[in-house]
């Protein structure tokens, strides 16, 4: 095939899938130096892209509230002339705006009833977890002509730390009594809710163990609307809640200072592999919303699943039986005791 020189990667998502596809860029600088390289996005995640000396260029989406504007993307995309377009994660609206564009290549799944908007198809089911995520959107790059690829965990993520988010980091951690240097930990109990979640009174248990360990500050972090929920884990003074405080590129600065991270099956705990922090992750046995497809792209990492044996797992069995309330949580803080006796003095382990 041509090589191509003005490439779009659609990537419309959420944090975590966005983060996942980055690697992508550098991939396609390696093989193919001269490539332009574009990522559409929506204006929430631009700050994971931004920055990055792979990516020259970031669209926004175009939406009136919730509703995507297809002649208003049709036509942005149409006017900037991509030769080829990769949509990672494909929706009927997207697939139609990049087929509106004109762009002469188009590669998605083969496995949707709009995969006709597609010329350059690839037939994978995700659902089954045969691979982790990353590496099915790595496989992606095979159909414009990048048939070998390094081993994926060689990625390179290069998400940036901007100077003014890493300012107001610093500035807020001060006002709550904290020094950036402090060995810190974050823990992050909500999630997007595409997974199962572990319970909140299991991160109680875990949060009260690791609050009574000297010399580590815990910091709790979520969205706005999990403000009550981080707040019901703060038992006491080392623990300090600034859920609702950050935008995410500000999410991206403190991430970056903290030495671990501690979460559901969220984007923030991909954030935290990216950035070579060591990950803690709760994850049910559900193939679509496993570890083997969701978990932490890193060999810094720890994953723990319910305890309890199941077949055939879905998310409603799941709930119903309450499988991630399985999870031993003295046996998580054991875990993550070894790694926290490490840290303050390498700042790596391979516990």
């Amino acid at each position: 095939m041509t090589e191509p020189k003005n490439l779009l990667i659609v990537r419309t998502d959420r944090i975590g899938d966005v983060v996942l596809s980055l690697p992508l860029a550098a991939i396609i600088k390696k093989y193919y130096p001269d490539c332009k390289v574009t990522f559409l996005l929506r204006e929430y995640t631009k700050s994971l892209a931004e920055g990055n000396p792979y990516i020259d260029e970031i669209l926004l989406l175009k939406t009136s509230g919730n509703k995507i504007l297809i002649r208003g993307n049709a036509e942005k995309l149409y006017s900037k002339q991509f030769d080829a377009a990769i949509i990672v994660y494909p929706t009927f609206i997207l697939s139609l705006i990049l087929f509106l564009s004109r762009i002469k290549l188009r590669v998605g799944t083969g496995y949707r009833w709009y995969s006709l908007l597609f010329n350059r198809k690839v037939y994978e089911h995700r659902k089954h977890a045969d691979k982790h995520e990353l590496e099915y959107n790595i496989r992606l790059l095979q159909e414009i002509g990048i048939k070998k690829i390094e081993e994926a965990e060689k990625s390179n993520f290069s998400i940036q730390v901007s100077d003014t988010s890493m300012n107001r980091v610093v500035e807020v951690l001060k006002n709550k009594g904290i020094d950036s240097k402090d060995n810190l930990v974050i823990v992050h109990p909500g999630s997007g809710g595409s997974s199962v979640d572990l319970p909140i009174e299991k991160f109680r248990e875990l949060v009260k163990l690791l609050s009574r360990r000297d010399g580590w500050k815990i910091l709790v972090t979520g969205n706005i609307a999990e403000h009550s929920k981080c707040e019901s884990l703060v038992l006491n003074g080392n623990i300090k809640n600034f859920a609702g405080i950050f935008n995410l590129g500000e999410l991206i600065a403190l991430i970056d200072l903290t030495r671990l991270f501690i979460s559901n099956s969220t984007g923030p705990l991909h954030i935290a592999a990216a950035l070579g922090k060591y990950t803690i992750g709760f994850y049910p046995k559900v193939p679509a919303c496993s570890a083997n497809r969701w978990g932490p792209y890193t060999r810094k990492k720890l994953i723990f699943t319910p305890e309890m044996e199941c077949k055939n797992c879905t998310v409603e069995q799941c709930i119903k039986l309450n499988c991630m309330n399985s999870i031993d949580i003295n046996k998580v803080f054991e875990k993550i005791e070894k790694i926290l006796m490490l840290l303050p003095n390498t700042g790596e382990t391979d516990v």
